[in-house]
């Protein structure tokens, strides 16, 4: 019977076959103790000289780190092992012997982890953080989808910018200029004035030479957007989308975040709603009384964002952002015109900016005003300008980048920990 290691529970005392990778293994004269894995856990196998024939130990022996292996036996309970249980081996078939494997149990740096991003993703910390990201994937879609939300792909080769021209990835297509999207929320509002509510979830391109631990060329990102919802149900609906995936992140992945991530767990089911908001000026006279000589033009940069989210337990809204430093799309405060009604969320722990959000204008003068202001071409947005003639109604929507909330639920250091297979200002191999 071919079975998984992570339902090896339900077969004690009977004999199963599991088809897996070598991860380690140590031998005490009599006996080889094989620490296997098969995707979806890991599970010590042993091989007893005098219980198996003479070719099985010996083959066992002689088997090298992450050779893919048949092993059939036993399944007996064990509260020695990790898991409870491990693998009394009774035969074994060798797939493929592997060569001597590069990543040995040993310190390596950072570029020849990611130069063998290929065999670093086989690590157990690697095995942890991409499940957890899985996790939180479908977390994701099955909030917005119990929540009467539609999918939208929107189209990754755009005609223009939706962010600014100098953050843009340019590419021929067919003799004319086109560019890797930077969002698809453009796309978006046009679905929400037919289906009310819809997000897309996607790869998205960023070209700006930063070289921060929180920064990545290329990464997914879920955008909801939102007939008729102003900037404080806009807020309420992410709160409630957090709490949803700290959730089933820590059901599923607690004992895995705290054994092998070392994750203080109390720190993320510690968060509640509703999370601090402070507006921006607060923010900028709190900076300034933390120390902070950022100037209220600079906008706020990593420092300044982790200095902020440090003095909270709970993510931290930061809202009506400087018109300045905002997108072209979003609407200004009828009480403040040089204010957006916008709002930056700001985990915990040092992490910083995992949402934007903002209301969009809806008015097309305004709008209008306000592409002028950004330097944008006209001819480009004609199609985005027929939202506003025909039915404009008020509506928002945020985006929430998601390697960064994989990077704070881990724990992780840098962003590049938490996608598979990282682009950034100096990589794109493999």
């Amino acid at each position: 019977m071919i079975v998984q290691i992570k339902d090896i529970s339900r077969y004690v005392d009977q004999e199963v076959t599991i088809r897996a990778w070598m991860y380690n293994k140590r031998s005490s004269g009599s006996i080889h103790f094989l620490q296997i894995r098969d995707g979806g856990g890991r599970l010590q196998a042993t091989v007893v000289k005098g219980e198996v024939p003479d070719e099985v130990f010996e083959l066992a022996d002689g088997l090298t780190m992450e050779s893919s292996i048949i092993a059939t036996g036993v399944v007996r309970e064990d509260k020695r092992s990790p898991m409870g249980f491990e693998l009394a081996i009774s035969d074994l078939e060798v797939v493929q012997m592997a060569e001597e494997y590069p990543l040995q149990k040993k310190e390596h740096g950072v570029d020849f982890l990611f130069t063998n991003r290929h065999l670093y993703l086989r690590s157990e910390s690697q095995w942890v953080i991409l499940r957890v990201r899985a996790t939180i994937i479908k977390a994701c879609i099955d909030f917005l989808d119990q929540r009467g939300f539609v999918r939208i792909d929107s189209p990754i080769l755009t005609p223009t910018s939706c962010e600014g021209t100098s953050t843009l990835f340019e590419t021929d297509y067919f003799g004319e200029s086109a560019y890797l999207s930077q969002s698809g929320q453009l796309y978006n509002e046009a679905a929400i004035m037919s289906l009310g509510k819809v997000y897309c979830f996607g790869p998205t391109f960023r070209a700006e030479k930063s070289k921060t631990r929180r920064h990545i060329t290329e990464f997914w990102m879920l955008e909801p957007e939102m007939a008729y919802y102003d900037l404080e149900a806009n807020m309420e609906l992410q709160e409630d989308l957090i709490l949803h995936i700290i959730d089933q992140v820590l059901k599923v992945h607690g004992e895995e975040l705290c054994g092998v991530l070392k994750r203080d767990l109390n720190k993320l089911s510690g968060v509640v709603k509703p999370f601090p908001r402070l507006t921006y000026d607060e923010a900028m006279k709190k900076l300034s009384g933390l120390g902070s000589e950022r100037g209220y033009d600079e906008g706020l940069g990593a420092e300044e964002e982790t200095l902020l989210s440090q003095q909270y337990d709970n993510p931290l809204f930061i809202t009506h952002f400087p018109m300045q430093q905002k997108a072209f799309y979003m609407k200004r405060d009828s009480d403040n015109p040089s204010l957006t009604l916008s709002a930056d969320l700001l985990a915990p722990e040092g992490y910083g900016e995992i949402v934007g959000a903002s209301v969009r204008e809806d008015d097309l003068k305004l709008l209008e005003e306000m592409r002028k202001l950004h330097n944008i071409p006209a001819e480009s947005l004609a199609w985005y300008y027929d939202l506003r003639r025909f039915g404009s109604v008020p509506h928002s929507g945020f985006g929430m980048g998601l390697a960064r909330v994989v990077a704070w639920l881990c724990g992780l250091h840098h962003v590049r920990e938490a996608v598979p297979w990282p682009r950034t200002l100096t990589r794109i191999y493999p």
